[in-house]
């Protein structure tokens, strides 16, 4: 039985040259980076190496970057710590009704707390909208948070243009970029945000260590206290192991970036293309290709259940989704699709895939093979159960 993951926007596989880049951090190399002895300097310069070429990439200084451990804490740092550093009469707080469990979570929490926020809506293809965004503005706004590219359909959010329509009213900007960097070109700059997260194990890195950019000037308190690392704004011994192994993990993601992205495009392509012409009553989830990430295909199946589609492929050795990874085992349809309008039972119906360095055209082929047999099947055994 062949072997097939099509998960890769779960999480990735650490690459084998950033296993050894981080090899030499995890031995001999072992100083404490706030040590003043010659072993705590040597890993003092590797985290500062880590944090330039990071920096770089991102089109940021290497002064605004915040090593974190991972992207729901690049998350939770970048809303509570803008929410509990805000000057008196800001509590207005703006996000989208699409965002990671780790963004909508934390706004939650801070609703308790006596916040206020509004949950944009999105148009059909999971795009926020705009004009929505315009009316929700107002003088007591303190942050928008919308995510650079969702991570269930692989929509791209229109970032830079909330950032336009945000300044005049003194609001900052954050977004979780944690799907979109290393497939999407991702410059601070450019997208003109105050803070934006990300993750290594999104992109061929180690788990349990992510970044926040934090533009100067922007108010942030910690959410925790101990030490003076990161700016005092994440405290406690820094992981330099997993930071060597983020920067190395970026660096060869961004130097491959213009020809992979091609060609998972392609590959997603063939897939979406082989399912509309074998599979019955099947849609695509999101925008076309051109306004997706490359490497994230979702469609619903009419008539099925989108986890026994799971179990019946993974049977088989392909790996799928039904949607986030940080929302597996929940009983009800993704909070993305019914966002979108789609209906509770085509939600129920959905199954993400998402491609990545190991995906070859044999693979598509052989999954197209397999998912049109287990969905035959799956309906042959409950005709009328939708």
């Amino acid at each position: 039985m062949q072997e097939i993951y099509l998960d890769y926007a779960a999480t990735t596989p650490c690459r084998p040259e950033v296993s050894e880049a981080m090899l030499a951090h995890q031995g001999e190399a072992y100083g404490n980076p706030s040590s003043l002895h010659h072993y705590g300097q040597r890993a003092k310069q590797a985290l500062e190496q880590s944090r330039r070429k990071v920096a770089a990439l991102l089109g940021a200084a290497p002064e605004t970057l915040v090593f974190t451990a991972g992207g729901t804490d690049s998350d939770n740092l970048a809303i509570q710590g803008v929410a509990h550093a805000a000057r008196e009469g800001r509590r207005h707080l703006i996000t989208t009704a699409i965002e990671h469990h780790a963004v909508l979570h934390t706004m939650q929490r801070l609703q308790e707390q006596g916040y206020e926020v509004t949950y944009l809506p999105v148009d059909a293809e999971g795009i926020v909208r705009l004009d929505a965004l315009a009316e929700a503005l107002r003088p007591d706004t303190l942050l928008v948070s919308v995510m650079l590219a969702n991570n269930e359909t692989g929509a791209i959010q229109p970032v830079a243009e909330i950032v336009e329509l945000a300044r005049p009213y003194g609001a900052l900007v954050h977004t979780d970029a944690v799907q979109a960097v290393g497939k999407l070109p991702v410059n601070v700059e450019a997208l003109g945000v105050d803070l934006l997260s990300l993750t290594a194990h999104k992109f061929y890195g180690p788990r349990g260590v992510g970044a926040l950019y934090v533009r100067p000037g922007t108010p942030l308190v910690p959410l925790r206290y101990g030490g003076s690392q990161e700016r005092k704004l994440h405290p406690g011994t820094e992981n330099v192991a997993g930071i060597v192994g983020l920067a190395k993990a970026l660096e060869l993601a961004e130097q491959e970036r213009p020809a992979e992205s091609e060609r998972l495009r392609g590959l997603a392509e063939r897939l979406e293309q082989g399912i509309l012409a074998r599979i019955s009553d099947a849609t695509r989830n999101g925008p076309p290709a051109e306004r997706r990430l490359p490497h994230i295909l979702n469609m619903s199946f009419g008539r099925v259940e989108g986890e026994s589609v799971l179990l019946a492929l993974d049977s088989q050795g392909i790996a799928v989704s039904t949607g986030s990874a940080c929302a597996s085992g929940a009983v009800d349809p993704s909070h993305v699709l019914l966002a979108m309008g789609i209906s509770r039972a085509r939600a129920a119906g959905s199954v993400r895939f998402s491609l990545g360095r190991a995906t070859s055209a044999a693979d598509i082929d052989y999954t197209l093979d397999t998912l049109a047999r287990a969905i035959e099947s799956l309906r042959a055994m409950a005709p009328a159960s939708r």
